[in-house]
């Protein structure tokens, strides 16, 4: 995606310069531009996420937070207020054929209540599908640089601007990127990501990247007790943690309210999740329960995992260990070798 480029002794003295930070500074806190139910999503200059399964309903939420933008008013249970001077959409697509990105187009017309036939100043969508991932990057970078007036971008499908979802090196750049478009321009940007199929972890490294340091991570989990139902809650937020809501698809094929519907709170058995330990307690917990040993049958490994985690403080059910040794697997930190598992100290966090 970009090459690494050497700094001469003075651009590296202008780099110092302008990255000096003095107590007597003063810096305005960052306005914000997009709420959920109350809390605070989305400030100009971060950079946020909306992540949930396949057929999760991911494309219907994120409209209904475009339409809100484009109305500087409230869908659903999103409220937008663009300034003045920022108040230009870029809706980036990644995945879906012209077509379909048109639909998509039109049911944001149709949210903020505008005419269908007629395509909004403020709005510009990309479609591109048909690029790789380099060209894809340049043309997100090349519309941030030269259009004014722009507030909020949309990057539906930001796993397809690199070429290998578990590829440390690109992950870094990409969230990188992100930071230097946002710092730079002074706008938010709001992406979409899948979830993994086995578990609730955003996927590859660049899911990891987003979760470190993304304002706002939304997950849309379709319900369990209602498949045409959508809810929605924060996964992580750095603002209070709005009441979550639902959403269900109308006849008229857009999302609204489901008004009534009741979310059940989260089960007493809780389930490991990425953000509860840190990547020295799993160094520690993995060295302390395997070393360097060849693990056999899996659950020996269960009740060896159980008892080092126990030594970073992390005592947990069965059913959490279980969770959490898919998780060691998926991002191999522990490997499989033969008939047995090992611990791999060259694991990418």
């Amino acid at each position: 995606m970009e090459n690494k480029k050497e700094h001469t002794s003075e651009e590296l003295a202008v780099l110092w310069q302008s990255a000096r930070l003095k107590v007597t500074d003063e810096y305005k806190v960052a306005p914000e531009i997009l709420w959920a139910h109350g809390s605070s999503i989305g400030t100009l200059g971060n950079f946020s996420a909306s992540t949930g399964k396949a057929k999760s309903k991911k494309t219907f939420n994120v409209s209904a937070i475009v339409a809100a933008a484009l109305k500087n008013d409230e869908v659903l249970r999103y409220v937008a207020e663009l300034p003045p001077s920022k108040r230009k959409l870029l809706y980036v697509d990644t995945e879906q054929s012209p077509f379909h990105c048109q639909k998509v187009m039109k049911r944001i017309l149709r949210l903020a209540d505008l005419p269908a036939d007629i395509h909004p100043e403020d709005l510009e969508f990309l479609a591109l599908r048909q690029y790789n991932p380099e060209d894809r990057v340049g043309v997100i970078d090349h519309v941030i640089n030269h259009m004014n007036g722009l507030g909020l971008v949309i990057i539906d499908g930001i796993r397809d601007l690199m070429y290998d979802i578990n590829n440390p090196s690109e992950a870094t750049i990409l969230v990188n990127k992100l930071m230097q478009w946002t710092d730079q321009h002074q706008i938010h940007i709001h992406t979409v990501l899948h979830l993994n199929k086995g578990d609730d972890n955003t996927r590859g490294h660049i899911g990891t990247e987003l979760n470190n340091k993304a304002e706002t991570i939304l997950q849309i989990t379709k319900s369990d007790m209602d498949g045409d139902i959508s809810e929605v809650k924060a996964m992580h937020i750095r603002d209070r943690e709005f009441e979550p809501f639902a959403f269900r698809i109308n006849d008229e094929a857009l999302p609204e309210l489901a008004e009534g519907y009741v979310i059940e709170k989260s089960k007493t058995q809780k389930r490991f999740s990425y953000t509860e330990l840190t990547e020295a307690q799993h160094r520690e917990a993995l060295t302390n329960a395997l070393g360097d040993q060849l693990i056999r049958g899996h659950q020996n490994l269960l009740d060896i995992l159980q008892k080092g985690y126990v030594t970073v403080g992390f005592e947990r059910g069965r059913n959490v260990i279980l969770d959490l040794k898919k998780f060691l697997v998926y991002k191999r930190m522990i490997v499989k070798e033969g008939k047995g598992y090992k611990y791999n100290p060259e694991f990418h966090y």
